[in-house]
């Protein structure tokens, strides 16, 4: 706010005229000592938004007060850059004569409460949203960012084999993290879908072919997944070793599948060869295969799921899958 000798009177007078408003002294003594949004302003001086932007402007014109951006919001405090000393001066008067006005008293009481309601806001909002959190935030969110989120922490240079792909989502969903995918399912009707699904994805390859004789080179894969795939073949063991054997030494296998149910009218109806598996009998299939550090559990039913509940299995292939990726 400095200013030549020639201009200060005409300087002073826009001083003096731009501080000759209660409004704009209430809001300087607000803004002195905090950084506060309009909103706030509002609230605290218990007028309407545009008494108060209106105000601002003059006082962010006059170089009393500057804004800066945050998100959406604007956020204003006194100006810190160099004040003109009369400028300082006619303020600190101001500021004497005011500070002891009962409006500005209410004020300061109320910025206090403010203030005070500024750091436990989470807090709260999170105390009272604990109960529905989960709910809330796929209302607000979605659930696609979890998945996305887990689906980065996959090395991005593996191949990963999706047997029983289906209409291709999970190969969909695995494409942008991964080097390839090879998607493999013996239903035509289901490649053609996951092709139309797939169009314009140069890393996703689709093969039509039996789990129990799968149309993959041997060690030629990072990952294999089997959802939902498992109840439909009439031998599971000899799906589980064409799994192992187009592993790489190291490589991860993941199973999801129907957990032993006794809805005879459920598999009939989805065609399935058998009724599920209990998670100790899955495990024994999956070490019968040759996989290893065999793990498996009962997945917990979502609401909305009408069919059995579900069970996961993870194993990996014995040996080193970072030896055999050196000599590739």
């Amino acid at each position: 706010m400095p200013v030549t000798a020639a201009r200060q009177p005409d300087a002073l007078l826009s001083w003096m005229a731009s501080l000759a408003d209660p409004t704009r002294l209430r809001l300087l003594h607000l803004l002195e000592r905090h950084e506060l949004g309009v909103v706030e302003l509002c609230e605290v001086l218990q007028l309407p938004q545009s008494s108060v932007s209106r105000h601002l402007k003059v006082l962010v014109d006059q170089g009393w007060v500057e804004g800066r951006a945050q998100g959406t919001n604007r956020l204003y405090r006194t100006a810190e850059g160099e004040r003109d000393t009369a400028a300082r001066k006619l303020w600190l008067l101001a500021r004497d004569q005011t500070g002891s006005w009962p409006t500005v008293q209410q004020d300061r009481l109320r910025l206090t409460r403010r203030l005070a309601e500024r750091e436990p806001a989470a807090q709260a909002f999170f105390a009272g949203a604990a109960g529905r959190w989960d709910k809330l935030r796929g209302d607000l969110y979605g659930q696609a960012f979890s998945r996305e989120a887990l689906f980065a922490l996959l090395p991005a240079e593996w191949v990963v084999a999706d047997l029983g792909c289906g209409t291709g989502q999970t190969a969909m969903a695995l494409a942008p993290h991964v080097r390839r995918v090879i998607g493999v399912d013996q239903s035509s009707a289901m490649l053609r879908a996951a092709r139309k699904r797939s169009a314009g994805l140069a890393n996703v390859e689709l093969r039509q072919g039996s789990l129990e004789a799968l149309p993959l080179e041997d060690g030629s894969v990072d990952a294999a997944l089997l959802l939902l795939a498992l109840t439909y073949v009439s031998n599971p063991g000899r799906a589980l070793d064409e799994m192992l054997r187009v592993l790489r030494p190291g490589g991860r296998a993941v199973i999801v599948d129907l957990l032993c149910h006794d809805r005879e009218e459920f598999r009939r109806q989805m065609g399935q060869q058998s009724l599920g598996f209990a998670p100790e009998a899955l495990s024994r299939l999956v070490a019968q295969a040759g996989l290893q550090a065999v793990s498996c559990r009962t997945l917990s039913p979502e609401p909305e799921a009408k069919g059995p509940a579900l069970l996961l299995a993870s194993a990996t292939k014995p040996g080193q899958l970072v030896e055999l990726r050196k000599r590739r």
